[in-house]
């Protein structure tokens, strides 16, 4: 459904009617459950970004990296409640795609749904890519190989039913959060008790007794913005399984409403026991703060349990790339903005064809790496985390806009809104704002938005191309000005 198809003048107008049709589900099977609900939205907040990208992030703020996650955790906040917001007032599988192509614009929903396609295909290649290369920890085994193997498992999970999906995904976060947990008791019996080789050094004043809680100043913290940032790309995926889980009007708000604490627990307060044991200076850029930990506390095994978690965090996000691809494709299709092929579901609701060309383009980019691991793959790879971003942005604007009809009675009141919005979506996009400046001046991050004008460019072509061949279409009616 796209906003052309909206003229209703209440709540009870057809748009209401045709709501209340996608909540069907839009073909797809509602198996997700509660429990693998809450998981798939713990375990979106949880990925390498945290297991591996913190040190870098340590070694450019210090301690202040702490308020960095805890500020960042917030907006995360806003934006979940905004995509919130949206969902309760019409769960569909295209999520944000869908609500940026009724509240902005045909284009919007184009390139969002595409772009979010994008992101997830490259997350999978170098995620699936990572995979195989902590394999060779225990195995001395081809990179390609694993690569392989871990592709074929993970397509096959998401063909056979999305319940599987889900139970994969619910246990691929349960190790994650168990490492995390665990983590944070060891730390807190060193700093209570004493034990093991940091307990006579283990103090929370090495939060601020090496160089300050700000060593490297105010600039040092806001440089850190987008690592803090990317570790939170995917959040945002329990929105696409709104038309697939059992009761979306229950499960999805709870799931979001648990996000402040998902992040006060497993980053804030992960990271405020992680520096209190061991001085931030101690930790190294390419290096796991975990494993560091580990190391400093003596405990030999810390290298193996730590590559075993990134390992379940590196697959779960793969994981998660092969169940959301298949989807944005689908929504895209639907809407005449994707080819008609990939519609069609299997008999256990899944989308077969979509599913597959995600995949098969998985496997290409694990061959590319694999032939060129140059700079060229690094430019793909960059271009992710912009991409992931503009979901983000696309979904406060949607809110703010949606919000803005719904206040005037042209919408239907969503039954879950967001506190301080439209004020908050704003905050949020601001802080957006500045996180893609502070991108533009590191020149470990430039290259990033050097790819978006590229794809833009494709984008637009492909979008005058299709709206050519079928100027008529529904996917390219002119959004009514409301």
């Amino acid at each position: 459904m796209t906003s052309a198809q909206i003229d209703d003048k209440g709540p009870d107008g057809p748009h209401a009617a045709a709501a209340d049709a996608t909540t069907s589900g839009e073909g797809y099977q509602r198996a997700l459950g509660a429990r693998q609900i809450q998981m798939i939205a713990i375990g979106g907040a949880i990925g390498t970004g945290l297991f591996l990208g913190a040190g870098k992030a340590i070694a450019k703020a210090g301690p202040s990296l702490i308020l960095a996650y805890a500020i960042a955790g917030l907006v995360i906040f806003f934006i979940m409640r905004a995509l919130g917001e949206l969902l309760m007032y019409r769960p569909v599988s295209g999520s944000f795609s869908e609500y940026a192509r009724e509240f902005i614009g045909p284009f919007a929903g184009f390139v969002t749904g595409w772009t979010y396609w994008l992101f997830w295909v490259v997350t999978g290649i170098t995620e699936v890519t990572a995979a195989a290369q902590y394999m060779t920890f225990w195995f001395d085994i081809p990179q390609w190989v694993s690569a392989l193997v871990f592709t074929f498992i993970l397509y096959g999970v998401n063909l056979i039913s999305v319940k599987l999906f889900g139970e994969l995904e619910f246990w691929f976060s349960m190790v994650k959060v168990t490492a995390i947990v665990g983590m944070i008791l060891i730390c807190a019996g060193i700093l209570t008790l004493g034990f093991s080789d940091a307990g006579d050094t283990a103090s929370v004043t090495h939060l601020w007794s090496d160089g300050g809680f700000f060593p490297h100043g105010i600039k040092g913290t806001l440089m850190t913005l987008q690592i803090v940032m990317f570790a939170f790309l995917a959040v945002e995926l329990v929105g696409v399984t709104a038309g697939e889980s059992k009761d979306p009007k229950t499960v999805l708000p709870k799931a979001i409403n648990t996000v402040p604490w998902r992040i006060a627990v497993f980053y804030v307060g992960a990271l405020i026991m992680i520096l209190s044991v061991v001085p931030w200076t101690e930790f190294s850029p390419g290096v796991s703060p975990f494993v560091e930990a580990f190391k400093k506390m003596g405990l030999g095994v810390g290298a193996g349990i730590v590559n075993f978690v990134v390992l379940t965090a590196a697959l779960s996000s793969c994981n998660s790339g092969m169940y959301s691809t298949g989807r944005m494709l689908r929504d895209l299709a639907l809407n005449g903005q994707g080819p008609k092929f990939f519609t069609r579901l299997t008999r256990s609701g899944t989308p077969l064809i979509g599913t597959t060309f995600s995949a098969a383009l998985m496997l290409v980019g694990v061959w590319v790496n694999y032939q060129w691991p140059g700079d060229a793959f690094t430019y793909v790879v960059s271009f992710a985390t912009i991409s992931g971003m503009w979901a983000w942005i696309m979904i406060l604007i949607s809110q703010i806009r949606y919000r803005r009809l719904a206040e005037r009675g042209l919408l239907p009141q969503s039954s879950f809104r967001a506190p301080g919005a439209p004020y908050t979506s704003g905050f949020a996009l601001a802080f957006l704002a500045v996180v893609i400046v502070m991108m533009g001046i590191d020149k470990d991050t430039r290259i990033s938005l050097y790819c978006a004008p590229l794809w833009a460019l494709i984008l637009g072509v492909s979008y005058l191309v299709l709206k050519s061949r079928n100027p008529e279409g529904k996917a390219f009616a002119a959004r009514v000005k409301r």
